[in-house]
């Protein structure tokens, strides 16, 4: 039996071993190639028009199918479409489907079997994102993007094509995300709401039971159109079991036991029990678990408000350029992911467009490091020597960063800025944030799609808060960002996209933090199971000895 020590506290398993032995005994003795994951936070819905977190887009990922995917490199492939047409305007995107894609069986079909997918399949599913009675949090997907009523079109059952209202070059990103998965309006006119709970679509998987709190499993849809380079049908595996164990400490003890399949990241709790300050598995767990690290399209960061208009902006000392540059060179990034994260994830000295992107380009776009003496400087010439008549400086965060923002906080005092860290709940800080009643606060920005304008369209004007919680306004800023939302060479809007970042980094409405990895731990009997970028589940190659 395993001990874990962290901060003081010791989990002992004794009594839920036993429990878990025999939950997960009938898993242990089936010969069925069944994948098991566990997620702590639960599901909330497999309809997905929902599917705002990665607890929903994972099993609805498995699900069903988008008419256009992401590959391991985040370059964008067919999926349901073949191939597609854009039009000299760039306005209107043809799109050819397969021939040989089916629903999943459901009893809402004549005889219960499945039916051929077509292209008002697809009129349907976007139609509904958008519909209020759905009340879909993906209906900014189209919402102001798309032409009118006509927008979705299906001239026959092989051809969808879709109109926009100004050229948007990333809308095949945003169609690969899981709220534009194809439903069929059978199926969710028989069940209406309880959809959520009676899912069908085309995926690699479809549903066979869901005890809300217990487990969720998902069994091979021996259908599927996709196979492999050999010819052999898509998936590998047999099933996929979801459980709901709340307690991360509980999930780690089941995949030491080889009772479950991966582990998505490593909580504070335990990191130190498994991986070194150099991010390394430590020799213990060598050959009992592997470890998958790669980059993830997330940065994490401090945001400060520059809105001069704002009362509480003209009067905080964070209006200054000088001020919010001596902040991102008074503190150690380096350091701070060695010893706080244990090397997960990358000190962010570029600018806001994390690595994966094309976007990213070190070498051309140059952030801040740690330079006290430069820090100092900076303040002297805002007028705040050694930060003599400095006010105070609060940052707002929640209680897994407080770590994070105290190491901030205490480098910064180093300089002779004095920053009071405020440990709030995430609910009222994303609520402060959003009505920019937060001048200075941590936050993360995860990329929803494969294209650097994701994170770029946060410093846009024009953009309200979200996701513009900065307040950012640079008049250059958004004449390159509309050029680049036209801009059908590739190589060409790299380079806008990295004059818009540098720009924002001079001017400094954010301190980068870090650019994050997706970290897995994995059951070594696993294979086939890599990671991406944008952290998606992706089961149709895995397999198990």
């Amino acid at each position: 039996m395993k001990i874990l020590h962290s901060k003081g506290k010791v989990f002992i398993f004794i009594i839920m071993t036993g429990f878990l032995i025999t939950a997960c005994h009938s898993l242990s003795t089936s010969n069925k190639k069944t994948f098991r994951y566990n997620e702590p936070t639960g599901i909330a819905s497999l309809d997905p028009a929902f599917a705002k977190n990665q607890s929903i887009i994972w099993p609805v990922h498995q699900l069903y199918n988008t008419l256009v995917q992401t590959d391991a490199h985040l370059n964008i492939v067919p999926s349901l479409a073949v191939s597609w047409e854009i039009s000299n305007d760039k306005k209107t995107y043809i799109f050819h489907l397969r021939r040989d894609v089916f629903f999943q069986d459901n009893e809402a079909f004549q005889d219960g079997k499945g039916r051929r997918l077509n292209a008002s399949d697809i009129v349907y599913s976007f139609s509904r994102l958008l519909d209020k009675k759905t009340a879909s949090s993906g209906a900014w997907i189209f919402n102001e993007r798309i032409s009118g009523e006509n927008a979705f079109q299906a001239p026959d059952d092989s051809t969808f094509q879709l109109r926009l209202l100004t050229a948007f070059h990333p809308i095949l990103g945003l169609l690969s995300m899981q709220y534009c998965s194809i439903v069929p309006h059978e199926v969710v006119e028989k069940y209406g709401r309880d959809f959520r709970s009676h899912p069908c679509g085309t995926g690699p998987f479809q549903f066979k039971s869901w005890e809300e709190g217990q487990d969720l499993i998902l069994i091979k849809n021996d259908n599927y159109f996709e196979k492999d380079s050999a010819g052999v049908r898509l998936p590998y595996l047999d099933a996929i079991k979801i459980s709901f164990f709340d307690n991360r400490a509980t999930e780690f003890l089941l995949l030491q036991q080889g009772r479950l399949d991966f582990m998505n990241d490593i909580d504070p709790s335990f990191k130190d029990e498994v991986l070194n300050k150099k991010g390394e598995l430590k020799k213990d767990w060598e050959g009992k678990i592997q470890l998958s690290k790669s980059p993830y399209l997330n940065t994490e960061y401090l945001g400060i408000v520059v809105d001069s208009s704002l009362p509480a902006v003209k009067a905080s000392p964070l209006r200054l350029l000088k001020i919010r540059q001596a902040i991102n060179y008074g503190f150690d990034r380096r350091k701070m992911i060695t010893y706080l994260r244990n090397s997960i994830g990358t000190a962010a000295e570029s600018g806001f467009i994390p690595p994966g992107l094309p976007g990213f380009d070190s070498a051309k776009v140059h952030g801040y490091h740690y330079d006290p003496v430069l820090a100092r400087q900076l303040m002297r010439e805002a007028g705040y020597p050694e930060g003599s008549g400095l006010p105070v400086i609060t940052l707002k965060t929640i209680d897994i960063y407080a770590d994070l923002a105290g190491f901030i906080a205490r480098q910064l005092e180093e300089i002779g800025m004095k920053v009071q860290v405020d440990i709030t709940q995430k609910s009222l800080l994303l609520e402060e944030t959003a009505k920019s009643q937060a001048l200075f606060f941590r936050a993360s920005w995860i990329g929803d799609y494969p294209d650097a304008e994701n994170y770029l369209s946060v410093f846009y004007s024009v953009n309200p808060a979200p996701p513009n919680y900065t307040r950012y306004k640079n008049l250059k800023y958004d004449q390159v960002y509309r050029k680049a939302l036209v801009e059908n060479n590739d190589s060409t809007r790299y380079d806008y996209y990295r004059m818009m970042d540098q720009l924002m980094i001079n001017d400094a409405p954010v301190v980068p933090l870090w650019y994050d990895e997706v970290i897995h731990l994995v059951n070594p009997a696993v294979s086939g199971f890599e990671a991406n970028g944008l952290n998606l589940l992706e089961l149709r190659h895995t397999r198990i000895r």
